[in-house]
């Protein structure tokens, strides 16, 4: 089963890193949209049909927490599993966004095998 992927990063460059990466892992992609922050990212979902939300923490105008917060108090969107990929790595930080609603995170630097392996775990989790 192909998946849609929202990818939400202020960086250009990394959100083509990461849409690249998922390409390569293996992982079954429908379409895929990017966005430059948590309020396009929230403008996007409001027509497009996204299965699944990977996004940067610290971004511009709406950061990646207030992406999650927005994302999972909507009755519309709450569903969608949301991944964080970040270079914040504080177990504080991210008992914080597990609080808010993340289904997971990946550490930048990645590797597709663990974006991969991630993403299959978490849609099986989601979608049995």
């Amino acid at each position: 089963m192909a998946y849609n992927v929202l990818i939400v990063d202020d960086s250009h460059t990394m959100r083509t890193v990461i849409k690249k990466t998922v390409a390569i892992s293996g992982f079954e992609i429908g379409e895929c949209w990017e966005a430059g922050d948590g309020l396009e990212a929230l403008n996007l979902v409001k027509d497009q049909w996204v299965d699944v939300v990977l996004t940067d923490v610290n971004m511009p105008r709406m950061n990646g927490l207030e992406l999650v917060k927005a994302l999972k108090s909507d009755e519309a969107t709450r569903h969608i599993p949301i991944v964080l990929i970040t270079t914040e790595g504080s177990e504080a930080r991210m008992r914080e966004a597990y609080a808010l609603g993340i289904a997971g995170y990946i550490q930048k630097p990645f590797y597709p095998e663990a974006i991969r392996d991630a993403l299959n775990r978490i849609m099986e989790a989601f979608h049995g």
